[in-house]
């Protein structure tokens, strides 16, 4: 078997695909695809598709790709062949670039979430990928976060106590962002019942508004979502209530904030949440975790950790709830 390094295109060259990297040291961790891929030899970022020019010959330049097309129809007719195409286009051309880079046959493909706009899009999608085999990983970047990883078997282990209740905190859509919280609360919590929507907030997209929801796991755990506004300042948390302890992701996992439960020096008889401490999150290294596990996949057979079927999850809760305030309105 040929294990030499794997052949990446990268289809959009924004934020997600570069930028964000752009004037950050060489030794910080990476926070985009182009960041990840440089730094594992095991990859080669070989080319890259953008419309604007301007855009493409900058991420060319600053991250050396050889080979920088205006579509994929002419990367196509280059003859290019790739192994790991990451889709980093914005979420109304995912549809079109995930139907057009299956005829590159890569041994993988990274999609930028969400997968596309509407459930029975990423349903069809998901569908052609494994009937050609071809592996498709969803970037729910928290799926790759080892403090995640380590949290979800604690939960499962009951390390923290029992789990009573779980409040997330974000905006900037319930799709765009928001699914983001929803992917992470069905790896942490499980399956969850949709109870009650509030009012819909427009803070980013005017077809995705940010929306307050009431949700059950399945041990009738409740779940709140509380929306901040996108004009303010971005906000991604989450607090986990349990019979021992509070746990709290901040600042989108950034953070950790631990606090304990103990006997009162104050009020005889109560118990009381301490001051806690905050940690360093191990978030900043999710992309390489990402990357290295799909390496993994084509190379070794690993599972996923992020796929189109758990993205699948999450996003069908986002439409049920887009629906249910429509018929509000």
């Amino acid at each position: 078997m040929n294990l030499g390094p794997l052949r990446v295109l990268v289809i959009g060259c924004g934020n997600i695909a570069g930028v964000f990297d752009h004037g950050r040291l060489t030794s910080d961790l990476p926070y985009t695809h182009a960041g990840a891929y440089t730094r594992d030899d095991r990859f080669v970022l070989v080319a890259c598709v953008e419309p604007n020019d301007k855009r493409r010959n900058e991420f060319m330049a600053v991250w050396g790709v050889p080979a920088g097309f205006r579509s994929i129809e002419q990367a196509l007719g280059s003859g290019g062949q790739f192994e790991v195409i990451s889709i980093c286009s914005p979420t109304d051309s995912h549809a079109h670039d995930l139907e057009m880079v299956l005829r590159f046959k890569p041994k993988l493909i990274f999609c930028e979430k969400p997968v596309t706009a509407s459930v029975a899009e990423t349903e069809r999608l998901v569908t052609e990928c494994n009937k050609l085999k071809i592996p498709l990983a969803v970037n729910y970047t928290r799926r790759w976060d080892p403090d995640i990883s380590k949290l979800q078997a604690d939960v499962q282990a009951g390390r923290w106590g029992q789990l009573r209740s779980v409040v997330g905190y974000y905006n900037k859509g319930i799709l765009n962002n928001g699914s983001h919280m929803l992917d992470l609360l069905h790896l942490l919590v499980g399956p969850m019942d949709l109870v009650k929507i509030g009012k819909p907030i427009h803070d980013h997209l005017p077809d995705d508004p940010s929306v307050p929801v009431w949700l059950e796991g399945s041990q009738g755990v409740p779940v709140h979502l509380a929306c901040g506004h996108a004009g303010d300042y971005a906000i991604f948390e989450l607090q986990l209530v349990f019979s021992h302890s509070v746990l709290t992701m901040e600042e989108g996992g950034m953070y950790w904030r631990e606090r304990r439960a103990s006997d009162s020096t104050t009020f005889k008889g109560y118990r009381m949440l301490g001051e806690g401490v905050r940690r360093a999150g191990e978030y900043p290294r999710a992309m390489l975790q990402a990357v290295d596990n799909i390496y993994r996949t084509i190379y070794q057979g690993e599972p996923l950790a992020s796929t189109g079927a758990s993205a699948l999850g999450a996003q069908r809760i986002c439409e049920r709830i887009k629906q249910q305030v429509v018929i509000s309105q």
